[in-house]
């Protein structure tokens, strides 16, 4: 019946239009009224991902960079909305399910966090420790080694805003331009796409390039370098840090060696970032790495080929970054996820949860295609 009232009500908009009213109005008042929660009872399993906490005194230069960084307070809330209506279980008892066949309670809710940002153990893990509950850390391959780094393409779409505009021409990229900001978001999504198609070493040499091509010095950003909220923003966990996690009891899966886009490398080069990943992070924490979250996570940088290869090397089970929300499909090798935004209001976030929105919206886009 609410669906119905909802799509009739809305028939005639296009289906993103509708979104600041689910916002402000329709989440509201369906969490007001308890209709989230009682449509959620019966549901079997919900994962829920977040990307880091927003550190204490960083400054928010592009919403769009930053719009998968909850704040801190936000973050309690939802653990304590999840606490008060669901069955938040732990990685082991997830693990024990898929592995062993044993039943996990109604209404139970996995938390997992993807790229391993030193926020996470600065700013996410004393609060799930306040609330005694732990997480599924998806880390890269990279946190294994002894020194801090940052991920790849967060560094390239920081130093195309940072370049001067002009024509630039760098290989293996060849000819591009740089103009406004919303230009320059675009052209980072096509080199994101391009240097996927190469190694690590690869897409190192580029920004190296690029940084000299663009007249950048070469402590162009200092923020990461002498700013500790920037680091903690910017930054990826390193081995030390990935052991304090498990100490706090917290899990650890892999997020591949150095998040590439897995559909637009060549199967070599995808198996790799799959299978080294999990030897390297078991060598450095010391625990079986039996899960594993794909990069990015959604349908266009996902194929059944990587499906496969994370069954063959060894996975007991991986995770999209999308179609979260309980009564959804749950393939083991595709286990859907509701992605926590900056933006997200507490209805709106226990309107995913329940899987309400997901049902709402793919209604609606049937309805209006």
């Amino acid at each position: 019946m609410v669906l119905l009232w909802l799509r009739v009500l809305w028939s005639d908009h296009d289906v993103l239009a509708v979104s600041p009213i689910l916002k402000r109005v329709v989440y509201p008042c369906l969490a007001n009224s308890g209709y989230l929660r009682r449509r959620a009872e019966g549901g079997s399993f919900c994962v829920i991902t977040y990307h880091g906490i927003l550190p204490d005194g960083y400054r928010v230069s592009d919403p769009q960079q930053d719009g998968s960084l909850v704040t801190a307070d936000n973050f309690r809330s939802q653990l304590r909305l999840l606490k008060k209506c669901y069955r938040v279980v732990t990685p082991d008892q997830v693990r024990d399910w898929l592995v062993d066949g044993k039943a996990l309670p109604e209404l139970a809710v996995l938390l997992t966090c993807d790229d391993g940002l030193r926020n996470t153990l600065t700013g996410m893990a004393p609060i799930l420790q306040a609330e005694e509950l732990s997480c599924l850390f998806f880390v890269l391959g990279a946190s294994a080694a002894e020194r801090h780094s940052q991920l790849w393409y967060e560094e390239l779409y920081t130093m195309l805003l940072a370049a001067p505009s002009g024509r630039y021409a760098i290989e293996p990229v060849g000819t591009f331009d740089l103009g406004d900001r919303t230009q320059r978001r675009s052209l980072w999504g096509r080199l994101l796409k391009t240097l996927s198609q190469h190694d690590q070493p690869t897409r190192t040499g580029f920004l190296k390039a690029a940084r000299v091509e663009f007249g950048l010095p070469e402590q162009w950003d200092a923020r990461v370098s002498n700013e500790e909220a920037s680091q903690q923003r910017f930054s990826i966990l390193n081995a030390a840090d990935l052991r304090e996690l498990v100490q706090q009891g917290m899990g650890i899966g892999a997020h591949t060696l150095n998040h590439p886009i897995l559909s637009q490398q060549s199967s070599d080069q995808a198996w790799k970032e799959i299978s080294e990943s999990r030897s390297l992070l078991e060598a450095a924490v010391g625990t079986q790495i039996w899960a594993l979250a794909y990069p990015f996570g959604d349908p266009a940088s996902v194929t059944a080929r990587e499906f496969r290869m994370a069954e063959q090397s060894g996975f007991q089970c991986a995770f999209m970054n999308v179609g979260g929300g309980f009564g959804a499909q749950l393939p083991r090798f595709a286990l859907p996820r509701v992605h926590v935004t900056a933006d997200m209001t507490l209805s709106e976030f226990e309107a995913h949860v329940s899987g309400f929105h997901r049902a709402f919206r793919s209604r609606l886009s049937r309805d209006t295609a």
